[in-house]
Formats: structure tokens, C-alpha cells, sequence
């Protein structure tokens, strides 16, 4: 790999429940074979109406929603309730979220967010011919470290984790245990050109070792299991 450019994709309509965003998207973007589109979650929720009524001035509302939302609540302060949704991702608030929404509606999660990045991959390869990745992005916080950061909670094409253990670092050693969540990267690079209020909620990432490009899942690859985790 030489060099990674990250695009945005400006001129999208604002999206509704039951809009095709594969349609949208190839009608404002010049898509190349190997590239990776990432798009944000809340649009995806958007065209799949995962949108809820909910009054802002009744928090006990929105906790309904997360309490449904969650599969296990971990910790609570105040009105931050980080829980575990049915994907399997721990998060704030169980993803539910009323920013850049229309007011008295909150955003839930996609079903199944690898799904949503298969539909838009298809959809895409269907219009335009190409051959691209799809990631579905979204905000988490981290433990132990301020500020947010964009990851992957669906992805299609494009690999999740990219397995580096047998092979040799520059000095020859063997690496043991590196995995790289190449789709959080991709995922966190891309949201530096659709920042969180510029209204651009789709990025092209172009230049990607062709190697990544693979059949995976963020479900799959990226959550880690209950088994394995030293937190839970």
C-alpha cells in the first residue's frame, strides 16, 4: 500500500425511510473497482425506518427505548446507560440517538448492520458495475480514553480484522497476536471528511490492499466473545 485518499460524497438529498441508498449514493459518486464506501449509520437507519417517536422533553421515553434496545445493561450514570445490544456491541444508550434527526424521533441501530452494508454493496455493484466494500459507521466512546471515535458495526466486501499473527515485522520476529480491525480504521479515516455536522454522511476510501477485499462481517470477526473477554 502507497497511499490511502478519502473522498467525500457531497450533494445527497436528505434521506427518508424507504429510500434505496445504494440508488443515492450511485448517482453522486464516481465509484472505482477496490474502493470502500462508508456510510454513515444514522442515514442507514433513516432508509430503513428504524425511527422512533419520542418526546425530547420526556427522558423517561427515550430510557424506554434503550431498555428494549439492550440486551444487558452494564453501567449507569445519570441519564448514560452503557449497555449491550442484540448485535452484540456495547455502547452508550444502546445506539439510540436523537441528533441529526427530525425532532421527536430517535434512530435505533439497523437489525442487522452487515446486512445493510451486503444490500448497499449489491445495490451498487447492480447500477455502476463496480466492485467496492461497504462499511457502516458509527460513534462509540472507548473505555479509558476521552473523545469518540468512528467504528464499524456492519461491513460487506471489505475485510473486518485482518489476521498479521505468523507473520514478520520489519526487524523479523514473528507477531503472535496482531489483529488489525482494518474496518474500524477505515471507519474512524473516512469520518475526518464527513465530520459530525458537515451534512456528508458517505466517504469513499480509495487505495486499499486489494487483499482486504474479502466476504466478512463486524459480527463476526469484530465482537469479541463473551468467553474471551476479560470485561464482561
Amino acid at each position: 500500500m502507497t497511499a490511502l485518499s478519502i473522498i467525500p460524497v457531497t450533494g445527497l438529498p436528505e434521506v427518508r425511510p424507504g429510500d434505496v441508498l445504494a440508488e443515492l449514493i450511485a448517482g453522486a459518486a464516481a465509484l472505482e473497482d477496490g474502493d470502500v464506501v462508508v456510510v454513515t449509520q444514522k442515514v442507514v437507519s433513516k432508509a430503513e425506518g428504524r425511527l422512533e417517536p419520542v418526546d425530547p422533553d420526556d427522558p423517561r421515553g427515550q430510557r424506554a427505548i434503550i431498555e428494549r434496545e439492550s440486551v444487558r445493561v452494564l453501567r449507569r450514570r445519570g441519564d448514560l446507560v452503557i449497555s449491550e445490544t442484540r448485535h452484540g456491541f456495547v455502547c452508550a444508550n444502546a445506539g439510540v440517538d436523537l441528533s441529526n434527526v427530525d425532532e421527536g424521533y430517535a434512530a435505533l441501530l439497523p437489525v442487522d448492520p452487515d446486512r445493510s452494508a451486503r444490500r448497499i454493496r449489491d445495490g451498487l455493484r447492480a447500477r455502476l458495475g463496480v466492485s467496492v466494500g461497504v462499511i457502516v459507521s458509527d460513534t462509540f466512546g472507548r473505555p479509558w480514553r476521552q473523545g469518540v471515535v468512528d467504528v464499524a458495526i456492519g461491513c460487506a466486501g471489505v475485510a473486518a480484522v485482518v489476521d498479521l499473527r505468523g507473520t514478520r515485522d520489519a526487524s523479523g520476529r514473528e507477531l503472535q497476536v496482531t489483529e488489525v480491525a482494518v474496518a474500524d480504521e477505515l471507519a474512524a479515516a473516512a469520518e475526518l471528511v464527513m465530520g459530525k455536522a458537515s451534512g456528508v454522511p458517505v466517504a469513499v476510501v480509495r487505495g486499499v490492499d486489494p487483499t482486504w477485499l474479502r466476504e466478512a462481517s463486524v459480527r463476526r470477526e469484530i465482537v469479541r466473545p463473551p468467553g474471551e473477554d476479560l470485561f464482561r
